[in-house]
């Protein structure tokens, strides 16, 4: 079982001076960040194919023990709308995710709100995901090679699994038969907490559970109170224990009895630098360690 609690991003202006020591240079503030948590969500994949150089820098300034999560491109969640999706997803896979080795953890895919639940349109796009990356690079290799010119990254590996969730935003996923597609094809239904403004779900329907706090009285902006990071790190020990809590808020039935689970969880609340604070408070309510040492105490970084 691990815990990898984090932050979704680690670059943003606002952060400097609060969560980031005074004087810290931008170039090091992912290797700060990185010290501080266990993992972080890599967003700047969903809004444009990043390079492979980038994610070798990453993986560089990363302890040997970090994980990231990559979110998938909205070009294929968003405008393609997982139609006609595989020469697309074979440029993501190629475009050097696989770089991170070891630190490549789960692929989260997050749905459009207009996109309802269409269960063949679904369970053809989960058809297609490698669960594994020997899969993903034979996949990667179909790429487009005039779009990726010297844009790849397609070095053979040892075989690791590759992980996949699904955040969804519309209401019509609140259906039994979405939960069971899900179940069947191991892919995770994000559990997001957005203030009341999209669907929240906690049906478990992978090995692992992937949550994205994005604030619970307003989104993307508000702060989570020390009672509602209790009531977090409660729900967070019973799904990585194999259960799940009592009150379960559920589309579909129980998840079977399993045995522990991994939990990954990022905060999105990051308008007013509520993120890194909650994710070290949520930490500290699940006993893992806390190594980000005060502001007051840190030397800037040059």
């Amino acid at each position: 079982m691990a815990l990898r609690i984090g932050i979704s991003g680690w670059r943003y202006p606002p952060w400097r001076g609060v969560f980031y020591p005074p004087g810290l240079v931008q170039r090091r503030e992912l290797e700060y960040a990185a010290g501080c948590f266990n993992s972080i969500e890599l967003n700047g994949s969903f809004y444009s194919l990043q390079r492979p150089s980038s994610y070798a820098a990453w993986r560089e300034a990363t302890p040997a023990s970090f994980v990231f999560s990559i979110k998938g491109p909205r070009y294929i969640t968003h405008m393609l709308r997982l139609r006609d999706a595989r020469q697309a997803l074979a440029n993501f896979l190629a475009s050097g995710l696989l770089a991170l080795g070891p630190k490549l953890g789960p692929v989260l895919w997050q749905l459009p709100p207009s996109l309802g639940f269409d269960a063949g349109l679904l369970d053809s796009f989960l058809g297609m995901l490698p669960h594994d990356t020997g899969s993903a690079l034979r996949l990667a290799n179909g790429h487009d090679p005039d779009r990726m010119r010297e844009r790849t990254w397609l070095e053979p590996a040892p075989e690791r699994p590759l992980r996949h969730a699904l955040e969804v935003r519309h209401h019509s996923f609140r259906d039994p038969d979405a939960i069971g597609l899900l179940r069947r094809h191991n892919v995770a239904l994000v559990v997001a907490d957005t203030a009341g403004r999209w669907p929240y779900l906690e049906d478990v329907t992978a090995d692992f559970l992937y949550l994205r706090l994005h604030g619970d009285k307003e989104l993307y902006a508000s702060g989570y109170s020390p009672a509602a990071l209790d009531r977090w790190a409660e729900r967070i020990t019973a799904w990585a224990g194999g259960g799940e809590p009592a009150d379960a808020q559920r589309a579909g039935d129980p998840a079977p009895a399993a045995g522990a689970r991994d939990v990954y969880c990022y905060f999105d609340n990051d308008i007013k630098v509520h993120a890194p604070f909650d994710a070290q408070g949520l930490m500290a309510r699940l006993g893992l360690p806390v190594p980000c040492p005060p502001r007051d105490q840190v030397r800037p970084l040059s």
